[in-house]
């Protein structure tokens, strides 16, 4: 089985979560592809594709569009589409349209005009000779002449055509539906225009949680067959420190470790960072310093403009933007709490990341958030800062309560691995393809 993946979103100028999404996934499917299976890269057309470029992941093959008129063209259901493929994976909702034949409409279509054919030839003893007057030229009923001569030619030429690779879609969260105000009206309606065209055309939607799963079907009409839920996981080199760690966080300016609160998402109103503000504000918060990661996004939020307007001294707060995957490591393991405050999420990466190295979690009760901690994290309502400075009290000083939640939370990380997510994805697609050899739970999980 050939897969065409879709690696456009790591050469956006935000990858994001979806762009780790995409990266780790599609690096994982070609590590655990079976002998003649293979994964083809797919973006728009570029001059340089190199951030796009994946171990195991032929290509990128660049489309025939660039970036903004490829996304314009798919709005519209037309446009290049990858080629040569047994199924598309498209891991955001950038989805190329429809196309192609699955040979099903072409075979009726010619059976229906070889069949009038074969009809009017049985029913015409009187039709032939009385209905038309004595002597006059012989005129082949429409039927008869469109079999012998439009059937053939049309047949041909639609039976040629490869039947359509099917289509895969993620779809990562619900919140253009959910909540449109935390996006641009812009985003907001592409997002909607895109998920109902997923609904119309991809073979499988996957969703990272069932708690995603349950708001998408309420707000779009994807059969229960079609949605399937697969996790994430965890990049390893997310997961291992450097050898040179302490000069990395002398340079990053890192306070000591477990000297500090942690927010790790990108700039953008709908992942709470202002509830994160003004718990600092609050007379119960244990006055550790809040470092943020990750880069800007949309909403013209600005870490330090934000912290002032809270009334928070320049000191309590910080950002280090967007940064590798090695300091990343360091930053993660050396966090006290790590604070994931989003008003809606689809799953919520750095929970299980901090986990993952042991650090005490708190989430907000956004459904996924609480999916994916399990009972390895605190939980707080969303938009609560009160309650979410309280638990961050309580972690810091409950050493107890503290070696609890990283124990549950290292157990808990080792439930989301990427090589687990490939597998079931590798099982989907060859559901979606038709292959009798793969077993699928019978509640819509791959």
């Amino acid at each position: 089985m050939r897969v065409g993946f879709l690696v456009e979103q790591l050469l956006a100028p935000v990858p994001g979560g979806t762009g780790r999404y995409s990266a780790e996934l599609a690096t994982a499917l070609a590590r655990r592809a079976a002998p003649g299976d293979g994964v083809v890269g797919w973006c728009a057309a570029r001059r340089t594709v190199d951030a796009a470029g994946l171990p195991g992941v032929l290509g990128p093959l660049r489309l025939g569009l660039p970036r903004r008129a490829l996304a314009t063209a798919w709005s519209r259901g037309v446009g290049p589409a990858p080629t040569g493929v047994d199924v598309i994976h498209a891991p955001t909702l950038l989805l190329p349209p429809a196309g192609g034949t699955g040979g099903r409409v072409t075979g009726s279509v010619v059976e229906a005009l070889r069949g009038s054919d074969r009809s009017g030839s049985d029913r015409s003893g009187s039709d032939r000779s009385g209905g038309r007057p004595a002597g006059g030229p012989v005129r082949p009923p429409l039927a008869a002449w469109a079999a012998h001569s439009v059937a053939p030619a049309l047949g041909d030429a639609l039976d040629r055509r490869r039947p359509r690779p099917k289509l895969v879609v993620t779809i990562h969260d619900a919140v253009p539906w959910t909540h449109p105000e935390t996006l641009t009206p812009h985003g907001a309606r592409w997002h909607r225009l895109m998920g109902e065209r997923a609904a119309r055309h991809a073979d499988a939607v996957i969703v990272p949680t069932l708690a995603v799963a349950a708001e998408v079907a309420r707000h779009l009409p994807i059969p229960a067959e079609r949605l399937h839920a697969i996790g994430e996981g965890v990049a390893e080199a997310v997961v291992r420190v450097p050898a040179d760690a302490d000069a990395r966080a002398a340079r990053l300016g890192l306070p000591p470790p477990g000297g500090y609160l942690l927010t790790l998402a990108t700039l953008e109103p709908r992942k709470g960072l202002d509830t994160a503000l003004a718990a600092l504000r609050r007379p119960d918060d244990p006055g550790l310093p809040l470092v943020h990661v990750g880069a800007a996004g949309w909403g013209g939020l600005d870490v330090r403009t934000e912290a002032a307007r809270h009334g928070l001294d320049g000191a309590r707060v910080r950002t280090l933007g967007r940064i590798s995957d090695e300091d990343l490591a360091v930053v993660l393991s050396r966090a006290g709490v790590l604070l994931a405050p989003s008003r809606s999420e689809g799953f919520g990466l750095p929970v299980v990341e901090a986990m993952a190295h042991g650090v005490p979690v708190v989430v907000s009760d956004a459904p996924a958030l609480v999916e994916v901690a399990g009972d390895a994290a605190l939980v707080v309502g969303v938009g609560d800062a009160a309650a979410l400075s309280a638990a961050v009290a309580r972690i810091v000083g409950d050493p107890g309560l503290r070696g609890r939640l990283s124990d549950a939370g290292r157990t808990r990380a080792q439930a989301f691995t990427w090589n687990a997510a490939a597998e079931a994805t590798w099982a989907l697609y060859r559901r979606v393809g038709g292959s009798p050899a793969v077993s699928v739970a019978a509640d819509g999980r791959a």
